[in-house]
């Protein structure tokens, strides 16, 4: 009867890890000496290791003929799962020299500024908090702007809304969010729609100035298509802001304005902020970097924590 080797049990009684780096030695070498010379061990030293290994599981995994080396039923059961534990190992030791080394370095970071408002504050906090030496270089812009500079090599990771204004194989992207948008207003006048309103249809902002971003923003053309959808042109009051100059404009009484909640929540103190009825309006924000180079170390760690904010 072939015994049957528990690595778990075997490695809480006591298998050493060396002991299983000296097998797969063997095993891969089918030679004692080569085995001793390929691990940087006495011959001895590893012969005796591999007994004691043998002892702890209950079996022998070798068979040990003149000049002819070969693994037992049990060797062979062993073997896999030597290679993978010690693998696992590798990884391990490399992921937290990588984690350990990030005490300097720089991320180069594109958002638009609805995400450098709304998303990035609490998650750039806590990364810093984490590794305090990573300088961190924020870039504002559109979507499409981002796009290129990503392409040429001049950011390592971007946040850009979906559908990408020119989509490319050369860039990845990964969703982050759906995020709803809100109508924010002046809360000395009336919501859009009257008195007493909870919700804001698009055919309500038909009555309404609105506060309008500047051209290549995603959320004028955002709007604006919204708007055009239900059958009306919208009226600017004012256009041509960033997001800080649109929550100015709105939280003076110029008009309306179509923000992201996340942004209404954090920077809509003195506005008043109205959700959109069904089936409302959102916009899809993705992780993007390009396709044929990987993010440094740094990046990939950002981006495993806006991933998992």
């Amino acid at each position: 009867m072939v015994p049957v080797v528990s690595i778990g049990g075997a490695y809480d009684g006591g298998v050493q890890f060396q002991q299983l780096q000296y097998f797969v030695a063997v095993a891969e070498t089918r030679h004692f000496t080569r085995a001793a010379d390929l691990v940087h061990v006495a011959q001895p030293s590893l012969s005796q290791q591999i007994k004691a290994l043998e002892r702890e599981l209950g079996a022998d995994l070798f068979l040990r003929a003149r000049g002819n080396i070969t693994l037992t039923d049990a060797g062979e059961a062993l073997l896999p799962l030597a290679r993978r534990i010690l693998a696992d190992a590798d990884t391990a030791r490399h992921e937290v020299q990588e984690l350990v080394q990030l005490r300097g370095g720089r991320i180069r970071l594109g958002a638009t500024p609805s995400l450098c408002t709304g998303l990035l504050p609490d998650v750039l906090r806590a990364f810093h908090d984490r590794y305090p030496g990573i300088r961190l270089l924020i870039e504002e812009g559109g979507s499409h702007d981002l796009v290129r500079e990503l392409a040429r090599g001049a950011l390592d990771l971007a946040l850009v809304v979906l559908p990408l204004p020119t989509p490319s194989p050369a860039l990845t992207t990964v969703e982050l969010l759906r995020e709803d948008l809100v109508v924010v207003s002046s809360p000395e006048a009336d919501p859009p729609g009257g008195p007493g309103r909870r919700t804001v249809r698009i055919a309500d902002l038909e009555s309404e100035r609105l506060v309008m971003f500047r051209h290549g923003y995603d959320l004028r053309e955002l709007t604006v298509a919204a708007c055009r959808s239900a059958g009306f042109e919208p009226d600017f009051a004012v256009e041509g802001g960033e997001m800080d100059a649109v929550l100015g404009f709105a939280r003076a009484g110029l008009g309306v304005a179509v923000v992201p909640r996340m942004v209404a929540t954090r920077s809509g103190r003195g506005l008043r902020v109205t959700p959109l009825a069904r089936p409302g309006l959102h916009r899809t924000i993705a992780l993007a970097h390009r396709s044929d180079v990987a993010p440094p170390r740094a990046a990939r760690e950002l981006q495993r924590m806006l991933l998992e904010r």
